[in-house]
């Protein structure tokens, strides 16, 4: 006979435990307790809380366990969170020298913020918004970062995403988190923001996806744009490779069309698919721009004109962002 899992042995032992108290009369849980009042109330509570045990049995056994996808909807594990603190304030404020201004302009109520990011898959002008924001309200206003399957997929890495309430980018979480009153921050420039060529490191790349628009308009909240610059210093970026990438069928294989080369530590110049260097010390600045409130008709989310101004308007708006706090740069790099 196989030797049950430890999972199934769990099962066994708590379903044992729920017929056993199944069995047990009320009498003799009220006798178990003195003082009438006090017993029927331990009773009530007991009964409630093996009735809560015999569901999640239930749909344990179903089958019906969470889709990854939709983990870190409820936001980030507050204790997880913490544990972390003392690294994430050090490297914010020392490694990554991190200015972030512009709180006041955020509304009060949910909104979408949308912005570029650098540095590969390891983004940390992004990382250092989503931190600063978990700092600054903690529990009292949930921000969900988003990122690519493909990396909420990876094995310790998507665990580590999720628990800090990071979600997959599909309507319906995102939908879920506006539900809940919580904000979500979107890049909508994906691989091709975050492996832009070093060069281009001021210019704005929104890949021409205007998704976010209309999510936006259904969902009805504000959209909030975000400038951010010093993220492509973390590592450098010599050659987007589209040609490689379309040699190799990365299109078809892992839907990108980017081969990048890049220099980075630890391995120099090399082409990087995945999270594979150490982000150098780069001097991170970010500031939330004024909201953009778009018009509450649900039907312009399928005018056409109506999206293509709002994105470009948008895209304007973080451009104009972005050159101001160039300008600021005391350094060719790293500053």
């Amino acid at each position: 006979m196989k030797k049950p899992s430890l999972i199934d042995w769990a099962f066994l032992q708590m379903e044992r435990l729920v017929t056993v108290l199944d069995h047990i009369p009320m009498a003799a849980l009220t006798a178990a307790v003195k003082g009438e009042p006090v017993a029927k109330a331990a009773a009530a509570a007991l009964r409630e809380s093996l009735d809560k045990l015999d569901k999640t049995i239930d749909i344990l056994k179903a089958g019906a366990l969470a889709d990854p996808k939709r983990e870190g909807i409820d936001g980030p594990d507050p204790r997880f969170m913490r544990a972390q603190a003392d690294l994430w304030n050090l490297l914010v404020d020392y490694y990554f020298r991190l200015e972030i201004e512009g709180w006041e302009r955020l509304p009060e109520r949910p909104a979408l913020l949308v912005g570029i990011h650098s540095g590969g898959a390891l983004t940390m002008d992004a990382w250092t918004l989503v931190w600063s924001w978990w700092r600054r309200f903690e529990e009292q206003r949930i921000l969900h970062g988003t990122a690519h399957d493909a990396l909420m997929n990876l094995p310790g890495l998507g665990n580590y995403f999720r628990r800090a309430g990071v979600i997959s980018p599909l309507p319906e979480n995102i939908a879920a988190a506006f539900a809940a009153g919580h904000d979500v921050v979107l890049w909508p420039g994906g691989e091709a923001d975050s492996y832009r060529a070093w060069t281009k490191r001021d210019q704005v790349v929104l890949g021409g996806r205007k998704g976010f628009i209309r999510l936006a308009i259904r969902a009805g909240v504000p959209i909030v744009p975000v400038a951010t610059v010093g993220g492509h210093d973390t590592f450098f970026v010599l050659s987007e490779g589209r040609g490689i990438a379309q040699v190799l069928g990365l299109k078809k294989r892992f839907r990108t069309d980017l081969a990048p080369i890049t220099l980075s530590v630890p391995f120099g110049i090399t082409l990087e698919l995945l999270p594979t260097h150490i982000p150098l010390p780069a001097k991170i600045r970010t500031e939330f721009l004024e909201p953009v409130e778009l018009d509450p008709d649900p039907e312009r989310a399928d005018d056409n004109d109506y999206v293509d101004r709002m994105y470009h308007d948008i895209e304007g708006r973080i451009q104009a962002g972005v050159d101001r706090l160039a300008q600021r740069r005391q350094f060719f790099v790293f500053g």
